[in-house]
């Protein structure tokens, strides 16, 4: 989803020489109702702009490159009618700084937002909201105070294992490998929800069979690997395809139960997605989170797999990266190593288009730490820079930084 290409790494990894001659810009949220963007030039990252936007808490953004558009989620607003939050448009000057847009209502509680093309070309943006207990859509480009596209609702079927699993929580919306399903993993009814993109020009979604998850595991994020088409660094594909040629496998993020989880997918003529479990682990080492730390984002270049652990306190006073290796042979992952978030709980995290940077949103640290990846191995090095992005959060609220991307 990113344009702009950092220059090439000319020291070796882990050293504090300069990195690029270019300025690189980046976005990143925050809880105090702040949008932020910020530059990265040599070894140095600066706050060039703050614009006050995006409701009381924004909390995700998605950018559409080719209309130079950020689309920000508010995150305030929960399931009650009486309540919502925001979808605003966001327009990217030449020097990285934005201008607001249009602003939409929603849903309350939106987390995480997709877009997506339906057959004719035409753009749409899902949105889950996770105390909003639905998914939403939006036709693009959004207009001032337009309407929902469409929006589903949902109700728990039975009690959840823990307090957090009160109601239905999506947490995230993202699109399969052919660009003609949405995904969303739903925290609180311990479901992955499926949709089709309908054929035609329309951009509505078709509800397909929901996929149960173990009891108690709470999925949060997940990504998916194809070995049937070019994909960007977070699992995405840039086209729409009719059907999935090859193998396809999703790899599942669960929260609440700490764990990471391996599915076959395939396409039967039904018209939805199949999946089988084929692997559960836990992402950390010696197979055992911490009591108290939790998985929470997860993204890949080609076969290898990066995690982010927040209270786990690993590299104390920061939290943990860990990086895990897919088997050509069957598709199970390992894990391979861990190394330090430089910040505490990381929240977010986005891999540059050129793979050799890293930038970790910490939440309750409230920072932004650039960190340096080996193109060839893989290995997460060095800190590069951290820059101190509005106020920290205490633990365990909706405090602090909420994410952080590329303008790429």
């Amino acid at each position: 989803m990113h344009l702009q290409t950092l220059l090439p790494i000319l020291s070796a990894l882990g050293t504090t020489a300069a990195i690029t001659s270019k300025p690189a810009h980046l976005w990143a949220t925050h809880y105090n109702g702040n949008v932020y963007s910020l530059t990265l030039k040599d070894n140095d990252l600066s706050i060039s702009q703050t614009l006050n936007t995006c409701g009381d808490m924004p909390s995700w953004l998605t950018l559409d490159a080719h209309t130079h558009t950020v689309y920000c989620s508010d995150e305030t607003g929960t399931a009650d009618p009486s309540t919502h939050g925001s979808l605003t448009a966001l327009h990217v000057r030449p020097d990285g700084t934005l201008r607001e847009g249009a602003v939409a209502k929603t849903v309350g509680g939106g987390v995480s937002s997709i877009i997506y093309e339906s057959a004719a070309g035409k753009k749409f943006i899902a949105i889950a909201h996770y105390q909003g207990s639905a998914i939403s859509t939006f036709a693009l480009p959004i207009k001032q105070n337009q309407p929902s596209l469409q929006a589903f609702h949902f109700n728990l079927t039975r009690p959840g294992k823990v307090d957090q699993q009160d109601s239905p929580h999506p947490h995230e919306v993202f699109l399969d490998p052919t660009g003609s399903f949405i995904v969303s993993p739903d925290l609180g009814a311990d479901l992955l929800r499926v949709y089709a993109i309908e054929d035609g020009p329309s951009g509505k979604l078709s509800e397909c069979p929901s996929v149960n998850i173990t009891y108690g595991s709470g999925p949060r994020h997940g990504v998916f690997w194809a070995d049937n088409t070019d994909r960007s660094a977070d699992g995405s594909t840039n086209s729409r395809q009719t059907a999935a040629v090859g193998e396809t496998m999703l790899y599942l993020l669960n929260e609440i139960g700490g764990t990471m989880m391996a599915f076959d997918v395939s396409y039967p003529r039904s018209g939805c997605l199949s999946f089988e479990k084929t692997q559960t682990l836990v992402p950390y080492p010696d197979s055992v989170m911490p009591e108290g730390a939790t998985p929470a984002e997860i993204s890949r270049i080609g076969d290898q797999f990066y995690v982010s652990i927040r209270s786990d306190q690993g590299f104390e006073p920061s939290d943990s990266m860990v990086v895990l290796d897919r088997s050509p042979v069957d598709g199970s992952v390992r894990l391979r190593d861990s190394a330090s978030a430089f910040g505490k709980v990381p929240r977010t995290f986005v891999i540059n288009r050129a793979g050799d940077l890293v930038a970790i949103g910490n939440q309750a640290s409230a920072t932004v730490a650039i960190v340096r990846r080996d193109p060839k191995t893989g290995d997460l090095g060095g800190e590069i820079a951290t820059l101190q992005v509005g106020e920290p959060g205490k633990v365990g609220t909706a405090e602090g930084l909420s994410s952080v991307i590329w303008d790429e």
